[in-house]
């Protein structure tokens, strides 16, 4: 009876445990359980792929538009230019220069304006003569020359009727120079019509000035002595006399040498205009001739000083 008892548990030990293999059998092989990671990332790998596919789509559909906007757009089709404003009729016109004009006053501004003024002046006065060695240096001026061209800048005013010998830059040099000996001695002005080499450029008239007034034309350097007749570049006398030919002679009443800001507007003109390729004394004389005596008198006792 023992032995059957015992061959009986062993036997139920058995079978428990084939049951209990048998278990843990099923269980790994429960869906979800033990393998459950796997399904996690194939749906992770689907939803990417759907994410991609969308984005991709989304951008096709952008090209398209983009495509069918400019197969749309017409040839030439520009866009089109802005319109400039009308101009003003008569009376906007007119209301706004009386505007301007009925302003009201500010004395404050008024009074800085003219102080800048008379900074402005004091300013130039005082740096006429670092602008002559500016010159000097840029254009090989020597000292002399550049007294000579700031003589020529701000001249002193002479008495009574001043000589004005009107000339061109394309005169011979040689005749130039004989002219400035002469009106040397008549204590004349020798007047250009314009600039040599335009208004832009000064070198051309500092070359052409040393050239005409430089008592040695061989002399180059700083000791070089020039001659003490003052060189203008003035159209309007030019305007005023109506020189249309050079060399001409006026004797004009006034400084003709100050600046424009200075002059009257009304200045004095020369009562005669000599014309010819003579002697400065030979047209002084023509001068006197037309009735001129009382205006070349001083000049003509000046050029008969030997």
């Amino acid at each position: 009876m023992k032995e059957r008892i015992d061959a009986h548990c062993r036997c139920s030990d058995t079978d428990m445990r084939k049951a209990m293999a048998l278990a843990v059998a099923a269980l790994v092989a429960v869906p979800g359980h033990g393998n459950a990671q796997a399904p996690d990332r194939a749906q992770a790998q689907v939803e990417r792929g759907a994410a991609k596919r969308k984005i991709q789509a989304q951008g096709d559909d952008a090209m398209e538009r983009v495509r069918r906007a400019i197969e749309a757009r017409k040839p030439g089709a520009d866009a089109p230019m802005p319109a400039l404003p009308a101009n003003p009729d008569a009376v906007t016109s007119r209301r706004a220069f009386d505007a301007l004009r009925t302003r009201g006053k500010t004395p404050d501004i008024d009074q800085r304006a003219r102080t800048a003024l008379e900074q402005g002046r004091r300013d130039v006065a005082n740096d006429r003569d670092a602008m002559v060695r500016r010159l000097n240096q840029a254009f090989g001026i020597e000292a002399p020359e550049t007294a000579a061209l700031a003589r020529a800048a701000l001249p002193a005013t002479p008495p009574g009727c001043v000589p004005v010998l009107f000339v061109s830059s394309s005169m011979p040099i040689a005749t130039l120079r004989t002219y400035a000996a002469q009106l040397e001695k008549a204590r004349g002005v020798m007047a250009l019509r314009g600039m040599p080499g335009g208004l832009s450029k000064i070198a051309p008239l500092a070359k052409l000035s040393a050239q005409i007034l430089r008592l040695d034309p061989g002399c180059d350097g700083p000791a070089c002595a020039m001659r003490d007749v003052q060189l203008i570049v003035d159209p309007i006398v030019f305007r005023q006399h109506g020189v249309a030919r050079v060399p001409a002679l006026a004797m004009i009443p006034s400084n003709p040498t100050l600046p424009y800001c200075e002059r009257e507007d009304e200045s004095p003109r020369s009562a005669h205009l000599v014309l010819g390729d003579a002697a400065l004394s030979g047209m002084v004389e023509e001068f006197a001739r037309l009735g001129g005596k009382e205006e070349v008198r001083d000049a003509q006792a000046r050029l008969e000083i030997r």
